[in-house]
């Protein structure tokens, strides 16, 4: 297994982790749990980031191009016209 394959898996266990805690967060009333849940999840965004910027730096990931503004004023339009 290459390092980027590596990366790539921890990163995508990470992703699911966070997925995980949103919805355990959620769903928890009891606001000392909550806040254990919160800590955890905030520690496994710095981890996931910190492992990204890695596979960026190696080349492993290119992120997208950035939208341009019409794309992005279209888009607004479609999601303003879904909630009327």
């Amino acid at each position: 297994m290459t390092e980027k394959d590596m990366m790539s898996d921890y990163l995508s266990m990470i992703n699911g982790s966070l997925n995980t805690y949103a919805s355990i967060i959620a769903q928890t009333s009891n606001p000392q749990l909550r806040q254990t849940f919160q800590q955890l999840r905030d520690n496994d965004e710095a981890r996931q980031y910190k492992v990204y910027q890695a596979a960026e730096q190696r080349g492993y990931y290119k992120a997208a191009a950035p939208a341009q503004p019409g794309e992005i004023q279209q888009v607004k339009s479609d999601l303003s016209g879904q909630t009327q």
